[in-house]
């Protein structure tokens, strides 16, 4: 066994294009980094972005056996590297969100009996009842949805239970699919898992709990008494809860790694095997999110992870249990329109030019004269509207704006919405809040002040490439101090800090917070132009 000071922790991640690893000392220094690519390094299963996209353009799946035999590949160019695997003192990981597998009847036993001599691939070639994982990417099953609202009361009312409201591509509505779809495999399957505890089960060599951050990815869990919800079980298919098993809280201790790894790569007997969660919650325990912490990842759409203590779960975003605390939650909001849309500005009202953009935002005043804009060029998801709204400080409808107010209307808009909707679900900012920004614009020192401005906190920037492993690798080594009351800052107080870019302007809250009230009020005037507008088009 590892020695404190030489043992190591090895984080896994199950992405939809890649399996990576990260490993970690004890002082959370990066010592090694591994991935196996699916469409280059597997070509046998002839995936695109490592998935399958259906003939009906809405199923969307992915081979299980791929992973798999990613797995053997993974863990031999880490053997390979010289990784010394008998210093891995724990080991955690994470799964694409709502993907699931169909473990077939017998399979359990097949994990049980994992013979060092053979690969993964081959031990477990005939132990899946449905060979197409479905994945987060899949959009299929709009009717098993509308029934699990129906059955819960309505859309609101399973948002209470369950975090979220009904989405294609959570677990229940894609089970419920299956059962009715492929009845015969439906009833050969043993056990149903999450991507995340389905690599775990592997490294366990017996069937891995869903933990409760990533069972809140179902529409399945009650958040609140971390159970299985019955209405939404009985709604989705018979026995399911002898199919999915208890959830476990997401710091647990599943067990010792099979003797099957201690044999054919040298791990050693009292390796743990701590719970594996979703890609999300592991990268909030990546950016080591604390309570009052908000994480911003400005990209092709712009992405709000939030630390709640109360949560108000709402018709938009998600609420899940956090993968660190379990007192507390996390919550997720995505909105489409984020740097295409300020590329587009850019283009149209800057030249061209990032410098030109930055320079609007400097020259022009926190809250710009009381003008508000919303710029949804594609629809959006958070809120459900399209199209180009400006006002003016009188809250009339304007149709244009010199190119420095356009610029300034654009950005402050886009990040009044991410506050306002971070508030809805029961965010609040608190004194210590910290902003933490990541993806491409969180490179312009402008842009990331607004957002400073805006929620009136300091604005950090962090690299995000690989939050959710590096998260694993932590939660691996929380895992083993959590049944001892260590909290998980503590254990993770050696990472390296956020780098501080910029810090609010002395009259940003009082700016802001009047502004928020007036943003509110005309997004829901927006909401129900854009609604009308939609009901015009449909109807011609």
């Amino acid at each position: 066994m590892a020695s404190p000071d030489t043992a190591l922790y090895l984080g896994i991640d199950v992405s939809t294009q890649q399996l990576k690893a990260v490993v970690i000392n004890g002082d959370l220094r990066v010592v090694h980094r591994s991935a196996v690519q699916f469409d280059s390094e597997l070509p046998e299963f002839r995936t695109e972005g490592g998935v399958h996209i259906h003939g009906d353009r809405l199923t969307v799946t992915s081979p299980v056996l791929m992973w798999v035999k990613a797995l053997d590949l993974l863990l031999d160019k880490m053997k390979g590297a010289g990784l010394d695997f008998s210093l891995v003192a724990a080991l955690s990981g994470s799964g694409q969100q709502h993907g699931s597998v169909f473990w077939k009847k017998g399979a359990s036993e097949t994990l049980k009996q994992l013979h060092p001599d053979h690969s993964l691939h081959q031990l477990l070639q005939d132990s899946f009842s449905v060979w197409d994982s479905p994945v987060w990417m899949d959009s299929s099953s709009t009717q098993q949805c509308q029934d699990l609202q129906a059955a819960a009361g309505g859309a609101l009312r399973l948002a209470e239970i369950t975090g979220s409201r009904a989405y294609e591509r959570f677990t229940g509505n894609q089970i419920a699919k299956v059962c009715a779809s492929q009845p015969k495999a439906f009833q050969d399957t043993e056990r149903i898992s999450l991507v995340s505890s389905f690599a775990a089960s592997l490294f366990l060599g017996g069937y891995a709990a869903i933990d409760h951050s990533d069972g809140c990815g179902m529409n399945l869990l009650d958040i609140r008494s971390k159970k299985w919800s019955e209405v939404c079980l009985r709604a989705t298919a018979p026995h399911l809860d002898r199919l999915l098993g208890e959830p476990l809280p997401s710091t647990a201790v599943l067990g010792p790694v099979s003797p099957y790894y201690v044999h054919r790569y040298g791990f050693s007997k009292s390796c743990r095997v701590v719970a594996f969660t979703g890609d999300n919650p592991a990268s909030l325990a990546g950016m080591r999110l604390q309570q009052g912490d908000v994480a911003v990842s400005l990209g092709t759409s712009d992405t709000v992870f939030l630390w709640l203590q109360e949560p108000r779960p709402a018709l938009e975003g998600h609420i899940l249990c956090s993968p660190v605390d379990s007192q507390a939650y996390m919550a997720l909001l995505c909105f489409k329109n984020g740097s295409l849309t300020r590329e587009r500005i850019r283009n149209e009202r800057a030249g061209g030019s990032w410098e030109t953009f930055s320079t609007a935002l400097k020259e022009t005043p926190l809250g710009n004269h009381g003008n508000i804009g919303f710029y949804f060029d594609t629809m959006e998801i958070t809120p459900a509207a399209v199209g180009v709204y400006r006002f003016d400080s009188d809250d009339s409808e304007v149709s244009s704006w010199s190119p420095q107010e356009e610029v300034r209307a654009l950005v402050e808009g886009q990040f009044l919405s991410r506050r306002l909707h971070a508030e809805k679900l029961g965010y609040s900012i608190i004194p210590g809040t910290r902003v933490l920004a990541t993806g491409g614009a969180s490179s312009n020192k402008e842009i990331l002040q607004v957002l400073s401005d805006v929620f009136n906190a300091p604005v950090y920037s962090i690299d995000l490439s690989d939050s959710a492993c590096l998260g694993s690798a932590y939660r691996a080594l929380h895992g083993l101090l959590a049944e001892s009351g260590v909290s998980f800052s503590d254990a993770v107080e050696k990472a390296p800090e956020p780098q501080l870019v910029v810090r609010p302007h002395p009259t940003a809250k009082q700016v802001y917070d009047h502004m928020l009230k007036r943003f509110a009020r005309l997004e829901d005037q927006v909401l129900k132009k854009s609604l009308a507008t939609l009901q015009r088009t449909n109807q011609s």
